[in-house]
């Protein structure tokens, strides 16, 4: 958990605000996983800190909703040009990552403004 929330100060994601009067706001919680080798010992935890999504109403505090997620179709065509073009391609696992956007982009989205 303290892993997670340096990560949050050192990529300067987060900063604490005042309680808006008209608005409702989305609360948190925190998710724990143990890490377990192939053998089912714990070698390491996770903590992630999530927002209670389920709280939300479609409609009234939300209209769409998206995935992160590439089709299938979308890495099919990376595969074939990267084949096609001989360029080397590496995985990558991404420890954290965070969705930046202006406040005014969070605010238009979230309350329609």
């Amino acid at each position: 958990m303290h892993e997670e929330l340096a990560k949050f100060e050192r990529n300067k994601v987060w900063k604490l605000v005042p309680k808006p009067k008209c608005h409702i706001v989305v609360g948190t919680k925190w998710v724990y996983k143990n890490k377990l080798d192939e053998s089912g010992v714990v070698v390491g935890n996770k903590a992630r800190l999530v927002a209670k999504g389920y709280s939300e109403l479609e409609g009234v505090d939300y209209d769409e909703t998206y995935a992160s997620i590439a089709r299938m179709e979308a890495i099919h065509i990376f595969l074939v040009y990267v084949t096609h073009k001989n360029i080397k391609v590496h995985q990558m696992d991404v420890k954290s990552a965070f969705l930046n956007g202006t406040e005014s982009m969070v605010n238009r989205s979230r309350y329609g403004g």
